[in-house]
């Protein structure tokens, strides 16, 4: 039990630059108040003193504005920041080293008893204000965005965004990586648009990528067919198309306005 309790108090200090001492971590910190009462309260449920379990939960939320239901199984490390406002459902299952902030609901969908709760594995990091709703799993070392709404899995490594939740692809992913080069090439910022910008114009640029690689490999294969028949070498891929710039159609200096008395000779 201390163990845990040391565990508890030094992933604050890993993840709180704000700590300072651990008497002040131990007697005002929220969230840790919130995880050790619920130590307390899911052993109570598990020896079926779920009513005395409840009651002990509903207790640490009126000190700590954390509802975690006692039938929760909580992993170790767990910290939540601030914590107002953070809700986990009856059949939550939460992994080791997870960090949830304000306002997080681990919610359910459904009135149907059995699990419909969200799992999250472990090193999971939810922003203030996400709601992760439905038995979905989140897996090792997702991040969910700030006030994200997410009601479908998200795959290990990943990071979700918006509403409904949207998967961001990670850079090592091929098509995005693939989709980054060209852009690069182009002189066009694929990440800032793909992350800021809604879906449909994100699906617009990326196809706009796809295409243009596309008649990259093609032109490419074009010119190795002509080399091969001797009839002009290869060409590369222009490294920077910086240095390409077409003059402006309105290139030639404007015409000058003429002088009044010019008009009326």
């Amino acid at each position: 039990m201390f163990d845990r309790l040391k565990e508890d108090i030094a992933c604050v200090f890993e993840r709180d630059p704000a700590a300072r001492t651990r008497f002040e971590v131990l007697t005002i910190y929220p969230g840790l108040h919130a995880v050790m009462a619920h130590r307390l309260a899911h052993r109570l449920w598990r020896h079926d003193l779920k009513w005395l379990a409840r009651f002990l939960a509903n207790l640490a939320r009126l000190f700590t504005g954390i509802e975690i239901h006692p039938g929760a199984v909580i992993g170790r490390r767990f910290f939540i920041d601030h914590g107002m406002g953070v809700v986990i459902g009856e059949t939550a299952v939460i992994g080791d080293d997870c960090t949830l902030y304000h306002g997080v609901t681990l919610g359910g969908t459904t009135w149907q008893k059995g699990k419909r709760h969200p799992t999250l594995g472990c090193d999971v990091v939810v922003g203030a204000g996400a709601k992760v709703l439905g038995p979905i799993e989140i897996g090792d070392g997702a991040r969910i965005g700030s006030n994200a709404v997410v009601v479908k899995s998200v795959p290990p490594g990943a990071t979700a965004v918006g509403v409904p939740g949207r998967i961001i692809e990670p850079a090592g992913d091929a098509t995005a990586q693939r989709r980054a080069d060209t852009a690069k090439r182009i002189g066009f910022d694929a990440y800032g648009a793909t992350r800021d910008a809604p879906d449909p114009v994100a699906n617009a640029i990326n196809r706009m990528l796809d295409h243009i690689h596309h008649m990259d490999q093609r032109m490419e294969a074009m010119s190795l067919a002509l080399e091969s028949r001797g009839i002009m070498p290869r060409f590369e891929h222009d490294a920077d198309l910086d240095a390409m710039e077409i003059d402006p159609a309105t290139g030639a200096d404007p015409p000058r306005p003429r002088d009044p008395k010019e008009r009326m000779a």
